[in-house]
């Protein structure tokens, strides 16, 4: 499942003996086979994320060009860990999933393979590992403080935590105001119009993608590229903001404004239009990953602050 270079090792020959790995616990590289099972072992081990955890399997194993990473088992399937090495620092290696089934806890599975995936990482040359997301195709942020055991096994490998980010929850019940139709006429008083980007207008969303890349990076481009939906507001030829939702299931964002269009408040109608389609879709909730601005959500969407992610690193030695 992974792209592994040539001077990958091969996990599956031996027993795991990485840093802090457990004896007689044979780990493998997961190979097209395995993809129904490793669907399973998050589906029963990630309960925080039902009931898109199966999805994250399939979006870490279809991850951007490029991307050096690898899917890893234990022989038995009880426990499975992905990883990859940053595009934007090769030094930096990610361990961006660690899921180990309920009654397979407690006899070592999970050190086995994060060293198994640390080894890898080793080989890839990274130096230093992190429990931190990998823009822009990841599970998490970071580790969700209500996994408690993830963060302590980190812990207790040495990993130190250097950082924190949070998601927040906004409410996509039929009480939830997702009006825009008079803010969307204001701005066109402003000669400002919003549409949205996909199928029927790959013009549109390839401008949109340029704008993206021209005042943020590559990454928030290919989220937007790879959304369930997009929305622009656009001043005759010149975008002025974006906003997309569902590069990971049944989040929202990334999203963007022009500093041209600070104060009109295009912000506001492009996320209400964003949850609007989630809600069209189905969602009760939709989760707002890894935010900055509280406030913002807050009072555009009703929005609370509800996830918690520690991030974790260590040097590779």
């Amino acid at each position: 499942m992974g792209q592994h270079a040539a001077s990958a090792p091969d996990a599956g020959n031996a027993p795991a003996t990485g840093a802090g790995g457990a004896a007689g616990i044979v780990v493998r590289t997961a190979g097209p086979a395995d993809a129904a099972a490793l669907r399973e072992i998050a589906a029963a081990a990630l309960t925080l994320d039902a009931p898109e955890a199966p999805e994250l399997v399939a979006s870490l194993s279809s991850p951007p060009a490029g991307r050096r990473w690898t899917a890893l088992v234990t022989a038995d399937l009880g426990g499975v860990v992905f990883a990859s090495v940053s595009q934007r620092d090769p030094s930096v290696g990610h361990i961006d999933l660690l899921a180990v089934r309920p009654e397979a806890r407690d006899a070592g599975r999970g050190r086995a393979l994060v060293a198994a995936a640390e080894d890898w990482l080793r080989a890839e040359g990274a130096a230093e590992a992190r429990f931190a997301g990998n823009p822009p195709c990841y599970a998490w942020p970071g580790i969700d403080v209500r996994y408690t055991a993830a963060a302590a096994l980190a812990e207790s490998l040495g990993y130190e935590r250097h950082d924190v980010a949070w998601n927040m929850t906004a409410s996509l019940g039929a009480d939830t105001d997702l009006s825009t139709d008079a803010d969307v006429a204001r701005l066109a008083e402003a000669g400002v119009t919003v549409h949205a980007a996909g199928p029927g207008d790959r013009a549109g969303l390839d401008t949109v993608l340029a704008f993206i890349r021209e005042h943020w990076n590559d990454n928030w481009a290919w989220e937007a590229e790879h959304a369930g939906g997009c929305h622009y507001a656009a001043r005759g030829s010149e975008i002025l903001g974006f906003a997309a939702w569902g590069a990971r299931p049944a989040w929202f964002g990334p999203m963007g404004t022009a500093p041209a269009a600070r104060g009109l408040g295009v912000g506001r109608v492009l996320l209400r239009r964003c949850l609007a389609d989630q809600r069209a879709a189905g969602q009760e909730n939709a989760e707002i990953g890894w935010v900055g601005p509280l406030r913002f959500y807050s009072r555009a969407a009703g929005a609370r602050a509800e996830r918690v992610f520690w991030l974790y690193r260590r040097a590779l030695r």
